[in-house]
């Protein structure tokens, strides 16, 4: 049920079959979700906390004028909001990009797990370290990068994040964002970012049809992007 959680925390350490258990007995209930509804809403006080299994979610801020700013994208084998479990108060929400399944962990198996399996909640805590990492990352490309250079940033990060949990297929993934959802993660208008989309394809960094990205030439990608993906910490060690 949650093979992808632990394929992703597998890459950063060993898990022993007991840690493995462990997180397999978490997950209480399992929920199907429809692309568009909140996993959780800003203001909430959850009690459980959210394994994304299947599809795609955003994290987001909503301005007074309506306006929407994405500011994560959740991936398969992600904790959505495994925060919530510390800061009680949701201070923004989780959409389903995609119908979605998700997997609910009780606040109070939590503790349990960080007060009895340390090198668990070590691991667990480095999900968040990351989140952490990622989000400077992408403030870094919104303030100082070019759009062309800040999408190619982001295609690089999701291809290694899907590629962790066993989700691309070669150098191809699927990319289940509107253009317009895509102007929500980069700050930019749908049309900056259709003329972008359009010079990647030009420059034959990328194929795009569909919902499937297909990286063309990586290491001119990445050098376009100035992506070091040290951020993710995908080196496995001791933790």
């Amino acid at each position: 049920m949650i093979a992808r959680l632990i394929r992703r925390l597998e890459r950063y350490d060993v898990l022993s079959d007991e840690e493995k258990q462990v997180l397999t007995d978490a997950v209480a209930r399992v929920r199907e979700v429809s692309a568009d509804e909140d996993l959780v809403r800003e203001g909430d006080r959850p009690t459980e906390s959210i394994v994304l299994l299947d599809g795609f979610a955003a994290r987001y801020k909503l301005l007074r004028a309506g306006k929407r700013q994405i500011t994560a994208l959740h991936v398969p084998g992600d904790f959505v909001d495994l925060h919530s479990y510390i800061q009680k108060t949701m201070d923004h929400g989780v959409v389903a990009i995609t119908s979605c399944r998700i997997g609910l962990v009780p606040h109070a198996t939590l503790r349990t797990i960080t007060d009895r399996y340390l090198h668990l909640g070590r691991l667990l805590w480095l999900h968040t370290l990351i989140d952490a990492a990622t989000h400077r990352e992408w403030l870094v490309a919104m303030g100082r990068r070019p759009a062309f250079n800040q999408i190619a940033h982001l295609l690089c990060e999701l291809f290694l994040r899907l590629q962790t949990v066993g989700l691309t297929q070669d150098m191809s993934f699927e990319l289940p964002l509107t253009q317009a959802e895509l102007g929500d993660v980069l700050g930019l208008s749908t049309v900056h970012v259709n003329r972008i989309v359009q010079q990647l394809r030009a420059e034959e960094l990328v194929t795009w049809r569909g919902e499937t990205v297909t990286i063309e030439d990586w290491p001119r990608l990445q050098e376009v992007a100035e992506f070091d993906p040290a951020f993710l910490n995908l080196e496995r060690e001791p933790r």
